[in-house]
């Protein structure tokens, strides 16, 4: 078995799988969290309605710190906005998901995307610099944030580098972009990068309590 094959068969494969398993097994977790009982009256009904308000409402920053934060939030969004078209609109990742899901559709070019990729890699970057540089988050970041980072952009990275060979051969360059992926996957659900589906389950967990205690959200 040549690199390749490992890498799309049993390295991706397996790391699908510990991606569902560890997931799951976060979500459960939480799911069986031993919670005190709350005897107080509720002093409004409705905790799906709270729990989907501050799940859209946090998704946007209050305006008294608007100023304060419009730099990082700028750069959070142009990531996230960057990774998602990178993953589900460059045409072979499509044809991959209409392999597995058996659903398709449109794609953008090539140039477009690699100038996304470009783009992506270059807010990573300032928010690493960022990072470092900032007194306060330099204090509390620890080796999940910066491996996390690192396990983010690497498959970006791996992705641009394809085109432009520097004298490797494509199959390889395509195995090591794949092992990338693999280690995302695998690195995900134990990470802080879970935040990717627990952000729904916190902010929904908030809004639903918030929403009992009559509280503004």
């Amino acid at each position: 078995m040549d690199l390749l094959e490992l890498a799309r068969g049993p390295v991706i494969q397996i790391a699908v799988y510990v991606l569902l398993i560890g997931s799951l097994w976060r979500l459960l977790g939480i799911l069986f969290l031993q919670q005190k009982p709350d005897f107080s009256e509720p002093r409004q009904a409705g905790g799906l309605r709270g729990a989907l308000k501050v799940i859209w409402t946090r998704a946007f920053t209050a305006p008294v710190f608007k100023k304060a934060t419009v730099y990082s939030k700028v750069l959070a969004y142009t990531l996230h906005i960057g990774l998602f078209v990178t993953i589900f609109f460059f045409v072979p990742h499509i044809v991959f998901f209409t392999d597995v899901f058996g659903v398709s559709w449109p794609g953008l070019p090539n140039n477009v995307i690699f100038l996304v990729g470009v783009i992506t890699v270059g807010v990573a970057l300032a928010l690493l610099i960022r990072r470092i540089t900032h007194p306060v988050l330099r204090l509390i970041s620890n080796f999940d944030d910066y491996f996390s980072w690192f396990v983010t952009i690497l498959p970006v990275v791996t992705g641009l580098i394809m085109p432009i060979r520097f004298g490797v051969r494509f199959e390889t360059l395509l195995a090591i972009h794949i092992f990338s992926v693999a280690l995302l996957l695998v690195w995900l659900p134990f990470s802080k990068l879970a935040h990717t589906f627990l952000v729904f389950v916190s902010r929904g967990t908030t809004g639903a309590i918030l929403e009992r205690r009559g509280a503004k959200t």
